[in-house]
């Protein structure tokens, strides 16, 4: 990391669990921040990861730093605008409860909750603690972050806080010089560290938004998680429901009959446009559709412009704020319908079946690595780190998707990896792996189901539940179970407690998942089975987790249109799709998976895949090298066994 930031170029690092990755980079960052005068931005996937970096990994590496270099530099964490409490919408609104005259608002809180007071009663009594709250923060000068906030409901929350385009500005809202948004911005540009996540790193360096400061170097860490990040970041729906909101918002402030009834018909039209068609993705054939996203556009960005602050005559607090959030929703619908309709070659647009709200319309980019490597990596030397950046082996499926090119080596290392050049990039690119400080040969089995059926559209199969049942039972519950969908989870849940009634098996979606998590972590014996929010971020060291069982190779699914569009967009360059998109993801998802298991150096156990393909398949090799290199068999018999000594000691 040193020689990275000190001009050795862009770097790709590899460091197990338990290898110590936060200090690793933190410690070099600080040296080269104080040597150069310059700023490091780093960016993680999870708000998990930035609360511990900003609570106890960069508090420890600052009080170090101060001990050799005699000052002590300043940290910050920057986050998106509705993870701050908004005092406009905290002070423009009210909640009536005469028991506030009695009690804080946070003690009427804890008292309707414990009590089981109604929904609408706790939500209440959330608001006002969360207003009391703000104005004890703006009180201190503090800063109003979420984190920091009393317990409450998403719903609370929402009504405190706004989004980036539902903000007045603070040159137009009357509270600008106390908002905290503002204060954390001014607190960042101060600092010689800014804590961030991917998205805003994304959305910042794409959109040109300055919502972060100057930097001279970025470190973004869980690198595995940024490609989606990033897509994520840049993509936008649009739903019937979402339109007709925006609608009903609009006709309510506007005066223009006609503009009224065109804002009603083009909303109609899209919504008959999207019901006609097929859920697949939208191409120049899809004339009625395109028309109609042309019609929509047009009409809101009309309104947006109608119902303006200032539009209505009134300027008091709430009709300031509430002509914002109303001019945004509609300058988000034309700005997003307008995109769809281009159909740039840039875009991937489709239709979407929701289980529950039926179509709705998606947008999302063919290909993040150009963006990447135009808007971040040709402008400043970028570190990436994650324990999972080898997929197959090899860095450089990883470095394609990310927007580094792999050509021929100009240079070699026989410590660090092979030197790549950049196109575009004076920087370059190398990659390291660290290794791990656990012994995975030793610690742990994987077991490959290889005699197995191997799986199809009807879910999972008889054999493989039997073994699932199997395991369990060897290893005395002890398990976490990574399925391919719900149907399956519940599939295996239901066979498990019906054949091993003296074990407690949790389901995704039978509660919170935390609740379920931490009943898990306490419970040792109980095991929990669910999908994909649990192939990562699930940190249960110990004996409560000695067997992981992945029921099917993690691939997305084939009739994804964005994954299709990717695959062939690859294939039309010469390259195979199916590898470089499909097998990259589900290497590196397997990788994260099979990495709940072994998560301090005294942790023991079995990851089970009941897969067969991933022995019998032509691409089984590559996927077999994406994993942490523990001990493998094919027999049943080995893993039950090792699970059984386990048990018993």
């Amino acid at each position: 990391v040193d020689e990275a930031l000190r001009g050795g170029g862009h770097l790709l690092v590899q460091a197990g669990t338990g290898t110590g990755k936060s200090l690793g980079y933190l410690a070099p960052a600080l040296a080269w921040s104080h040597e150069s005068g310059e700023r490091v931005i780093i960016a993680t996937a999870t708000l998990a990861l930035q609360a511990q970096l900003a609570t106890k990994d960069i508090p420890a590496a600052l009080t170090a730093a101060e001990r050799v270099i005699g000052t002590r530099q300043r940290a910050a964490v920057v986050k998106g605008r509705s993870n701050y409490a908004c005092l406009l919408k905290v002070r423009q609104g009210t909640v009536d409860d005469d028991q506030a005259a009695l009690l804080s608002a946070v003690e009427v809180a804890q008292t309707v909750r414990s009590s089981g007071g109604s929904a609408e009663m706790l939500l209440g009594a959330e608001v006002l603690a969360l207003r009391e709250w703000a104005e004890e923060q703006a009180e201190a000068e503090a800063l109003g972050d979420r984190d920091a906030a009393p317990s409450h409901s998403p719903k609370a929350w929402a009504q405190v806080s706004v989004a980036s385009r539902e903000c007045v500005g603070a040159a137009k809202c009357p509270f600008g010089e106390e908002c905290f948004v503002e204060r954390s911005r001014l607190v960042s540009r101060q600092a010689d560290v800014v804590v961030t996540n991917h998205t805003l790193l994304a959305i910042d360096a794409i959109q040109g938004t300055k919502t972060l400061p100057e930097r001279g170097a970025i470190v973004i860490d869980e690198a595995h998680d940024l490609v989606d990040r990033v897509t994520g970041a840049v993509s936008a729906e649009l739903s019937p429901q979402q339109v007709e909101r925006a609608l009903r918002q609009a006709v309510a402030l506007i005066t223009d009959g006609d503009l009224a009834d065109d804002l009603a018909t083009t909303t109609a039209l899209f919504t008959r446009a999207l019901d006609l068609g097929e859920p697949d993705r939208v191409g120049r054939s899809s004339q009625l559709l395109l028309e109609a996203l042309l019609l929509l556009a047009a009409a809101f960005k009309r309104a947006e412009t109608a119902v303006q602050p200032g539009r209505g005559g009134g300027d008091e607090d709430e009709e300031l704020l509430l002509r914002t959030t109303v001019a945004a929703a509609c300058g988000d619908i034309w700005q997003v319908a307008d995109r769809m309709a281009a159909l740039d070659d840039a875009d991937v647009v489709w239709v979407s079946e929701r289980p529950q709200f039926g179509r709705q319309l998606v947008v999302a980019p063919l290909d993040v690595a150009q963006v990447m490597q135009q808007q971040v990596f040709a402008e400043t030397v970028t570190v990436l780190t994650s324990a999972t950046l080898k997929v197959g082996g090899q860095f450089e499926p990883l470095a394609r998707q990310v927007g580094f090119s792999v050509s021929a080596p100009t240079a070699s290392d026989p410590d660090a990896g092979r030197v790549f050049g950049v196109v575009g990039d004076d920087f370059g690119w190398r990659g390291l792996d660290v290794g791990s400080p656990f012994d995975y040969q030793r610690q742990g089995i994987c077991y490959f189901g290889r005699h197995l059926t191997p799986p199809g559209r009807d879910g999972i199969c008889d054999d493989a539940l039997a073994e699932i049942a199997e395991l369990l039972w060897a290893a005395g519950g002890r398990t976490l179970g990574l399925f391919a969908s719900q149907r399956n989870a519940e599939a295996a849940t239901a066979y498990c407690r019906r054949l091993l009634p003296e074990l407690s098996v949790l389901c995704q979606g039978e509660a919170q998942l935390s609740e379920l998590t931490r009943r898990f972590i306490a419970e040792p014996t109980t095991s929990l089975f669910g999908t994909l929010s649990l192939w990562q971020g699930v940190d249960v060291p110990g004996e409560t987790c000695r067997l992981v069982i992945i029921d099917k190779i993690p691939f997305p699914r084939p009739d994804d249109p964005l994954l299709q569009a990717r695959q062939q967009a690859v294939a039309d360059s010469g390259g195979n799709g199916f590898m470089q998109v499909a097998a990259t993801h589900a290497g590196l998802l397997l990788a994260q998976g099979a990495g709940r298991l072994i998560r301090r150096p005294t942790d023991r156990g079995v990851v089970a895949i009941l897969d067969p393909r991933i022995v019998t398949a032509r691409y089984g090799s590559f996927l077999r090298e994406s994993l942490p290199p523990f001990w493998t068999t094919t027999e049943l018999d080995d893993a039950v066994d090792a699970l059984r000594r386990l048990n018993e000691n």
